[in-house]
Parts: structure tokens; sequence; C-alpha cells
């Protein structure tokens, strides 16, 4: 018998309002499909015996089937005034974290398009509105139709990026009862790029800004990578504030950035008006034709205008689709056409201006400050690309394709505002490393590219996968778009290749890492799952041989973490075959987070006897919202004072939880290779410690399990 219910109010509550210092809210990417895992991130070593971290008891993981929440409308949300203001705030928000890649573009683009080869593409009319004309209909193309356009639409329950589109393919396909195991690969592709594109994104958008003191003040030019790293080491110091925080305080400074790439755009153009004509498209299509090799050698410079545009996707779970379509199409897309134009124009008044285009735009005495508000705005460049590593990470957690991670929840009104301290750290890491290496923005440059056009061809594949079976597009549809993005972005690719011996190995590198890594972790998790379901057992099948056999009672309370109550926790089992007793009182706990910061009340429990009411052993599902803490000692005590539970509640504070942890033994006929083990076991180690993210009380957990085999 199951019952539902709920008194999770003022009185014993727990609905704190406390930051989730735990795993990611909200059901997994996957859904219904995600993959069997073990019930515990069992990890994995060729030595005779080794402990594996603790359950995974969330939702959000692959772990053996828990139920999938299906949350509420996001109106349903506390803290908002009306949804105007709501929405122009969350706007607001988005121009400080979202866009910061694609906005600071201006800074480099250009100016890598004329000095690229040697400066093989020239300053005359026919090359300058050629390559206008191919920036702003790349923008246009890949940008304002494929990621605003169509692949917002393709969101996995609110989220965005190469994961969610991949997870979302895989649930269409096996609903569809296609095969649908290579589209997993297509996605850990892809995010593996996106890593290699948010190692280099922060170096080169920082030097990039600092390096105008070149122009303004020559004489500290020595400094230009020490300010940087300190810059970015303030960067990442601050991320722990959460994104909302970060947005709010680098809102008003992007507006004012593309207003001031607006109105320096404006006045060149003014001066040069005839460079309007470079928006037509007949001129990127003349500029191709007239010098094929010329404008393919500018296409690996061309792409530096859309970079941004995956962490703007990837972003979308933080702030949602609509205040990201309204802050690109009203103020974004139109100041960086404008400073582009200007730019250009630029370029064919003072042919030496294409050292350096976008600080000549503007008169000396404004230098100092463009330089400054340039830093702040390149500074913010790198949120984008933090933000979006970090809601990638977490729909990789969700997917099992990393270990559980720590992920603390940075806002009460929007899940996707999340921090992950180790990425954070992983990411600061890399950036100064690759930027003290490379030492320079023109020398990054090189390097960038790569990553960013390969992320781009990723996502427009699992697009076109999409299309037929969420929105019912037909055959033409299809193959129109395949040439529209797919051809544009693998000329983009094809034109970056070449990049790959100066420099554009490094992100291919940390890509290659990062696959290395996901592969193996969900190549592990699944060989261990096999063995460690079978040892786990029928639940109901073991409550029948507890009846059946009379197994010795001792007095106490014993709360078993364990993500579903159909298989058998490894500790319980463990302890009536080692110790050949069972408390009086056995609960099984799962826990489910979902995507709305508190839980109604009459969801927030439900009871399950197994089918007997008389035997001790019961379920319980806590469900908890988002900006609550996942206390599941404070859970069971509401859950007794609502009535849900019949348990005193003193004896609760003498309650033992005992965490289901399996020695891994090597077996002979082993799976994987000795390296991938070894790799395997150190991420399981590294992993999140469920019982201090559940925060059971130390004194009073035990480790129990039995072997498991890789």
């Amino acid at each position: 018998m199951a019952t539902t219910a709920s008194n999770r109010g003022r009185d014993g509550s727990i609905a704190d309002p406390a930051v989730a210092d735990g795993q990611a809210a909200g059901p997994t990417a996957a859904g219904d499909d995600a993959e069997p895992q073990a019930a515990d991130d069992t990890a994995t070593q060729d030595a005779p015996e080794q402990e594996a971290p603790g359950e995974e008891m969330l939702a959000g993981s692959d772990s053996a089937p828990a139920p999938v929440e299906q949350a509420e409308p996001a109106s349903g949300r506390r803290g908002r005034s009306s949804p105007r203001r709501g929405l122009v705030m969350l706007a607001l928000s988005a121009l400080g974290v979202v866009f910061g890649d694609i906005g600071t573009s201006p800074l480099y683009a250009l100016k890598t398009v004329f000095t690229i080869d040697s400066g093989v593409v020239r300053a005359t009319p026919g090359d300058v509105y050629g390559v206008v004309s191919l920036m702003f209909w790349s923008i246009t193309i890949i940008v304002s139709i494929k990621y605003l356009g169509v692949l917002m639409r393709a969101d996995n329950d609110g989220e965005g990026g190469v994961m969610a589109l991949a997870a979302l393919a895989q649930r269409l396909y096996k609903h569809a009862g296609r095969q649908s195991n290579g589209l997993i690969v297509v996605g850990i592709v892809g995010v593996a790029l996106f890593y290699g594109d948010s190692i280099i994104t922060p170096a080169v958008s920082v030097l990039s800004a600092v390096e105008g003191v070149q122009v303004a003040a020559p004489a500290i030019s020595h400094l230009i990578v020490p300010i940087s790293a300190v810059i970015l080491t303030i960067l990442f110091a601050v991320q722990r504030f959460g994104t909302g925080k970060v947005g709010n305080l680098f809102g008003p400074v992007m507006v004012l950035w593309f207003a001031v790439l607006a109105v320096a755009g404006v006045a060149e153009v003014v001066r040069h008006p005839s460079v309007l004509q470079g928006l037509s498209p007949t001129w990127a299509v003349s500029f191709v034709f007239a010098h094929p090799f010329i404008a393919f050698v500018a296409m690996g410079a061309v792409v530096l205008v859309i970079t941004g545009a995956e962490a703007l996707y990837a972003d979308m779970g933080h702030f949602g689709r609509s205040p990201i379509r309204r802050a690109w199409f009203f103020l974004v897309f139109p100041a960086l056409t404008l400073n582009y134009l200007g730019q250009a124009a630029l370029v064919l008044r003072q042919p030496s201006a294409k050292s350096n285009p976008f600080f000549l735009l503007f008169p000396d005495w404004a230098e100092i400050p463009i330089v400054v508000l340039a830093t702040v705005a390149t500074v913010i460049a790198s949120q984008a690309v933090i933000s979006g590593a970090f809601s990638l990470s977490r729909q990789a957690v969700q997917l099992g394709l990393l270990p559980p991670l720590t992920i603390r929840q940075t806002s009460k009104q929007e899940s996707g505002q999340i921090y992950l301290p180790v990425v954070n750290g992983l990411l600061f890491l890399g950036v100064l490393a690759v930027m003290l290496t490379f030492g320079s923005s023109a020398r990054l440059a090189t390097a960038y590219g790569v990553s960013v056009t390969g992320a781009l061809v990723v996502d427009t594949l699992l697009m076109l996968m999409v299309a037929p079976l969420l929105w019912h597009w037909r055959p033409w549809k299809i193959v129109l778009a395949a040439i529209a993005f797919g051809g544009l972005e693998l000329t983009f690719l094809a034109g970056n290749l070449s990049k790959v011996a100066h420099g554009g190995w490094v992100p291919l590198l940390i890509a290659v890492a990062v696959l290395t890594v996901m592969t193996t972790w969900r190549r592990g998790r699944q060989i261990v799952s096999t063995d460690r379901v079978e040892k786990e057992g029928s639940l109901a099948e073991f409550v029948e041989d507890i009846r059946r056999e009379n197994v010795q009672r001792v007095p106490g309370i014993a709360i078993f973490p364990h993500p579903n109550a159909e298989t058998t926790p490894l500790a319980l089992r463990a302890n009536v075959e080692h110790n050949h007793v069972l408390h009086e009182r056995v609960i099984i706990v799962s826990v489910s987070v979902l995507r709305i910061p508190y839980v109604p009340l009459e969801r927030a429990f439900a009871y399950d006897d197994l089918g007997y009411s008389d035997d001790g052993i019961d379920h319980l599902t806590i469900r908890f919202g988002f900006s609550e803490a996942p206390d599941v000692p404070d859970a069971i005590r509401a859950a007794t004072r609502a009535g849900v539970i019949d348990i005193p509640e003193d004896q609760l504070e003498q309650a033992s939880y005992f965490i289901s942890r399996g020695a891994i033994r090597t077996s002979r006929t082993p799976r994987m290779a000795r390296w991938r083990r070894s790799l395997f076991i150190g991420l399981a180690h590294n992993a999140a410690d469920p019982a201090a993210r559940f925060r059971l009380p130390s004194t009073r957990t035990v480790t129990m399990g039995s072997d498991v085999e890789l």
C-alpha cells in the first residue's frame, strides 16, 4: 500500500531556503530513458579490494530507475513580482552572462581577418565589403536563425546545450523505437569540444582587451600578462556567488558596452555610408567566387564573430529563451552589426587601421576609458563560457557521463543558476596555463576556432536528427537546413584545420581528455551496474524471504538511502547475510529533487509499506525543491510530524544510516584496459560524498556492502 502526504510547513519545515550543496536539481536530462546504472557510483581498480563511493539517491543520476518527477510550471515559482518586470530583469542579467563572449568579438575578429596569413585579405573595397558581408550573414544564419530561431525550441526540460540536445534526441528515438546508442556519443564529442572552447575563450578575450594598453599606454605593455592573470583570478573567485548575482552586476556594464559599440560604429558609418552595401549577401558571394583561396583563409577568422553561440544555447537553462532572444534582437545584434560596419568603414578610409580597427575607432582621449571598459567586457565574456560549462557539467552528471559532483544552487528562483567548485577550479587552472603558454591574443587566436566550429557542427547534426521527430520537418526542410547551417559550419571547420599545427591542437587536446574521461566513466558504470543490480536483487523478494526465514530483529531504526523501491540496498542485504539480524524498523529512503524552488505541501512525501504493514520494512520517497537543502534526517522528522510514517521522533535521534558501498574486485575477464580502470577509480574516489551531501550524521552513519566486479 502506498500513500502520499506532506506537511512541511513552518513547524519542522525542511523547506529551508539554504542553498543546496548537493547534486543537480531536477530530473535527469534523459528522463526515464537514461540508461540503468549501479545504485552506487562504485570505484574500480586492479588491487584485490577497493571501496566505492556512496549511493546515488537522486533522480538526476542514471542509477537504477528512480521516479522522474515532473515540475510545475515556472509561473508557480515564488519571489516574482510582475512577469514583465521579471522578464526585463532576466534579460538584463542575461546580458551580463550570456552575451559576453559573442559581444566582445569586435575586439579581435576583424583585426584577425586582415592580419591572418601575413595580410592575404587586403583593405580594398571588394575585400572589405566581402568580409563584412560574410560576417553579417554568418551571425544572421548561425546565431539569429539556427540557435535563437530553431535550436532554442529544442530545450530539454528548460536546459539547453549539446548534452541536453543529445539527451532529447536519445529519448525521442527510443520512444519512436529507433536505435539511439550513438546519439549520446555525439553529445559527448560536442561537450568535449565545448570544454576546449571554455579554456581558450577567457584567455584570448581578456588578453585582447588588456593589450589595448599597447595603444593607450605603451610604457606598461610588459605587464599585460600579469594584469590579465589577476583579472581572471578575481573572475573565477566570484563564481561562488552565483550567475544571477554576477549577471546583475555585469548586466548594466554590458548595456553600456553595447551602446558604446553602436555609437562608435555609427560615427564611422556616417562618414562612409557606402559601407552599408556590405550587408548585401551578393558581396559575400562575389568575394568567394572572385578570390576562393583568400575567402577560404578569411573564413578561418570570420568564425570569430560567432564564438559564443554554443555558450548562448548552453546558458538557456540559466535565464530562459525569451529573455535571451529579446536581449539579442533588441540590443546585441544591432550593436554588433553597427560596430563591424564602423570598423570596415575605418579600414576603407584609413587602410593602416586594419592593425587594430576596434581601438582606432575612438579618439585619443577615449583610449584609456575604452581599454578599461573592454577589459571589463571581456571578463564578462569569460562568464558566458564558464556558466555554460557549469550547465553542461551538470547535464553530464545527470546522464552518467561524469561522477557525482558538488553542485551548489545559487538562486532560489532559477534552477539553472548553479556553481560547481571542481569545474570552476579546473577551468581556472586551464585558462591560466594557456594564457601563460601563449602570452598574447594573436598567438591564442591561432588556437581559436577549431573547437568552436566542431561544436557548431555537432549541434547541427543533432538538430537535423531531432527535427523530424520533434517538429515533424519534411525532408526538404532537413536538406535546406543541412545546406544552410551545416555547409557554412563545415566551411568554417575546414578553414580552421590549418591552425591545428599552430596552436589549434590545444583545444583538441582538451577535448580528447574530456572525451576520454566521459567515455571511461560511462563504460565503467555500465560494467559495474550489471554486477551490482544482480547482487541487489528484487526488494519484494527480499521482503518475502525475511518473512519466511524469521530473521532475528534487534531494537532500533535503520535507514538505508537507496535510489528506488525495486531493488534491495546492498547494505541491507549484507547486514542480513553476514550479521543474521535486522533492525525492528527499516526505512528505505529515496530522494527526488524537482525543478521548482519549493515542493508543494501535498507532494513532499510518498510512503509505501511494501505490501505488509506488520514487518517494519517501509519505503519513503522525499521530494525536495531545488532551493531546499536536501537534509534527509530533517525530512524524515518532518514526515513523522505529518503522520506520513509512524515513528517516535525521539527514536529518530538514535537511528543509524547505512550507506551501500561495494568492494571492487577485478574479474578474470577484465572488460576495460588497465589504465582506464585506474582512471575510473580516481574519478570515483573524487565523487561527491552522499553522506555529506544529504547531511547524514557522521557518528551514526555506517558503510556496508559486498564485492562487485569490474
